[in-house]
C-alpha cells in the first residue's frame, strides 16, 4: 500500500459522521439572509477558535463582519487558503411550500433521505464546514502540517436583498492581503458548491437595464406620439442578432458560449401610445473577454437598432462587482498541479468525483486570481441547481467524503510534519 493509500485510508477510518452533521446543521440554524452575515460569523467565530484558529474579524460595513484565521505550521510548507462567503438567499415561501413536512424550517437542518435540507445547506455552508471539518479530521488522525491552512469567510456575495450584493466583504478582505495584513496565500479553494468537481474556469458576466423613452399619447391620435414599445421591439431585435454573432464566435472548453439573454420586459399599460419601455438582460462573458470590450459592443448592437427620430436609450449597470460594470471572467490552466492533486483527492474519496470542469455561475474567484495573483477553483459539495430554490440541500454522503478529499488535500499541499 503506498503511503498516499495509506493515509486516504487512515483519514476515512477517523471521520466522524455525527460531529461533521452536527457542525453544518449549527451552521445552518444560524440565519445569515445577506446583510445579517454576523448571526453566522458569531457561530464560525466559536468553532474557529476549537480550532486553534485564532480568528479575527472586522466589519466590512457597519454591523456586517468578515471573519478570517489561520493555522501556521511547523515551516518549510506552502500556504492555503479556503475561503466562502457566509450570506444566503431569503427563505420567502419555503415555510408554505414545505407546511407540514420535515423540510417546513429552512433552519432545521433536516436530514430526509440522505440529504440535509434548508437554505444555506449548499450555497455554500457545506462547504465552509467541509473545510473546518477537515481540519479538524487532521487533527483526529494527529497529522500535524509544514504548511499553513487559513480560512476567511466573507460577507454580501449574493445579490438578492436591497443595497447589498456588491462583493463588499471579498473587497475589505482583497484590500487587506494587499495591504500585508493578511499573507497571501499560494493557492486558494472557493467553496462554491460542484458536487466535488473542481471548476478552473468562470463566466464573467454584466447586467443591463435598458429604459426605452418615447412619447405617449391617447390612442385615436397616435401620431402624436413616439412609440416606445416599437423601438423596443427593434432594439430586442438587434440584442438577439447580438448574442447570435457572440454565441457564434467562440467557445470555451469548460465554460461554453458566450450570450446576451433578455431576462425581462415590461411597459404600456394605459390605453395610449406607449411612452416608456424597459428591459433587462445579462451578458455572459468567456474567459479572456473583457468587460470594457463587451458593454462596447453591446452598446452599438443597442445604438445601431432602427428606431424613430425622438426615441431615447438608457442603459444602467446595477451590479458591479470586480469591475464597474459586472464581473470578470477567470480562468486557472486546468493543467496546474495544485488542481490536480485536488482533483486525485476528490476522486479517490469518492468515485466518479473531481472532475475539472467550468464554472456555470459567476462567484469572488477574480478577486483572488486577478488581484492578489493567487490560483484559486470551486470546489465544495453542494449541487448548485437546487440553490436559491426551495429544494435547496446537500448529500450527506458527498458531505462526509468532502471532509475527507480536503483533509487529504490539506497534507499533501501543505505537507505533513514529522513527529
Amino acid at each position: 500500500m503506498s503511503a498516499d493509500t495509506d493515509l486516504m485510508q487512515q483519514l476515512r477510518e477517523r471521520v466522524c459522521r455525527d460531529s461533521a452533521i452536527e457542525l453544518l446543521q449549527g451552521a445552518v440554524a444560524r440565519e445569515s439572509i445577506t446583510g445579517n452575515e454576523a448571526n453566522f460569523v458569531d457561530y464560525l467565530e466559536t468553532r474557529m477558535a476549537a480550532l486553534k484558529l485564532q480568528p479575527q474579524r472586522a466589519d466590512f460595513l457597519p454591523g456586517r463582519p468578515n471573519i478570517w484565521g489561520e493555522r501556521s505550521g511547523t515551516g518549510g510548507g506552502k500556504r492555503l487558503l479556503f475561503i466562502g462567503h457566509t450570506d444566503t438567499v431569503h427563505v420567502r415561501g419555503w415555510s408554505e411550500h414545505w407546511a407540514g413536512t420535515e423540510r417546513q424550517d429552512p433552519f432545521a437542518g433536516a436530514i430526509v433521505d440522505g440529504d440535509m435540507w434548508g437554505r444555506g445547506t449548499g450555497d455554500l455552508k457545506a462547504g465552509i464546514c467541509t473545510g473546518l471539518a477537515a481540519l479538524d479530521l487532521l487533527d483526529r488522525a494527529d497529522i500535524g502540517l509544514n504548511g499553513d491552512v487559513a480560512f476567511a469567510f466573507v460577507g454580501d456575495e449574493e445579490s438578492g436583498e436591497p443595497g447589498t450584493g456588491v462583493s463588499a466583504g471579498v473587497k475589505d478582505f482583497t484590500a487587506r492581503v494587499l495591504d500585508g495584513e493578511i499573507a497571501r496565500p499560494d493557492f486558494a479553494v472557493y467553496v462554491e458548491p460542484t458536487r466535488l468537481a473542481v471548476y478552473a474556469a468562470q463566466m464573467g458576466f454584466f447586467i443591463a437595464d435598458v429604459t426605452v423613452t418615447g412619447r405617449s399619447a391617447y390612442f385615436g391620435v397616435p401620431e402624436q406620439g413616439i412609440d416606445a414599445l416599437k423601438a423596443m421591439h427593434a432594439i430586442l431585435a438587434s440584442v438577439w442578432q447580438h448574442s447570435d454573432a457572440i454565441a457564434a464566435r467562440a467557445s470555451h472548453e469548460l465554460v461554453g458560449r458566450a450570450f446576451a439573454l433578455v431576462t425581462e420586459v415590461s411597459g404600456g399599460g394605459y390605453i395610449a401610445v406607449p411612452g416608456e419601455c424597459r428591459f433587462s438582460l445579462i451578458r455572459k462573458l468567456l474567459p479572456g473577454e473583457e468587460l470594457d470590450a463587451a458593454v462596447a459592443e453591446f452598446e452599438t448592437a443597442i445604438h445601431s437598432a432602427k428606431t424613430d427620430e425622438g426615441i431615447s436609450i438608457d442603459i444602467a449597470y446595477p451590479a458591479g462587482r470586480d469591475h464597474r460594470f459586472g464581473g470578470s471572467p477567470a480562468e486557472v490552466d486546468p493543467d496546474h498541479p495544485d488542481i490536480r492533486e485536488l482533483a486525485n483527492s476528490l476522486g479517490s474519496a469518492m468515485s466518479g468525483r473531481g472532475q475539472i470542469e467550468g464554472a456555470p455561475y459567476w462567484s469572488e474567484s477574480p478577486f483572488l486570481i486577478d488581484q492578489i495573483g493567487c490560483p484559486a477553483v470551486y470546489c465544495a459539495p453542494g449541487d448548485i441547481t437546487n440553490c436559491h430554490t426551495l429544494e435547496e440541500r446537500v448529500n450527506i454522503d458527498e458531505y462526509l467524503a468532502g471532509i475527507v478529499a480536503f483533509a487529504h488535500f490539506i497534507a499533501n499541499f501543505c505537507g505533513v510534519a514529522k513527529h
